[in-house]
């Protein structure tokens, strides 16, 4: 098992069959482009592999803001679906916490769908806490 960012094109696309279990709007032939672009806005892919295979993802990206100061903002955090509750959510996500740390982040922080209980579970069970509401509009 290791935990690693995904700097190569090969490593960004091991990744999708995993990614696309959250997002299944996107398009494999257009992953990496759109991974790559959104990398020039500071995102940062990173997973964990068992045996050469991508089984937890998770994109990141570090901000500074008025309200929290710098802090690691998590896009996207993905189990593969047949791999879940053997620890590699926990495991990838302890790693977030950490890289946070070492880049001298005061908080972590993410959003979540409201339908999404499961995941919820696992943020309380991580030590989050619910700390806002997310408001949003389709332009």
């Amino acid at each position: 098992m290791s935990i690693q960012l995904g700097e190569s094109d090969f490593q960004i696309l091991k990744c999708f069959p995993v990614m696309s279990q959250l997002r299944p709007h996107l398009e494999q032939a257009k992953f990496v482009e759109q991974v790559r672009y959104q990398m020039k806005e500071g995102y940062q892919l990173v997973f964990l592999e068992v045996e050469q295979q991508a089984v937890a993802v998770a994109g990141f990206r570090i901000y500074t803001c008025l309200a929290s100061g710098k802090f690691l903002y998590i896009d996207d955090l993905v189990v593969d679906e047949l791999k879940r509750s053997q620890s590699y959510g926990k495991q990838l996500f302890q790693w977030l916490i950490e890289y946070a740390i070492n880049h001298d982040c005061k908080h972590l922080s993410l959003d979540s769908g409201v339908q999404r209980f499961a995941a919820h579970r696992f943020y309380l069970m991580q030590r989050m806490s619910i700390t806002s509401h997310h408001f949003g509009i389709e332009l």
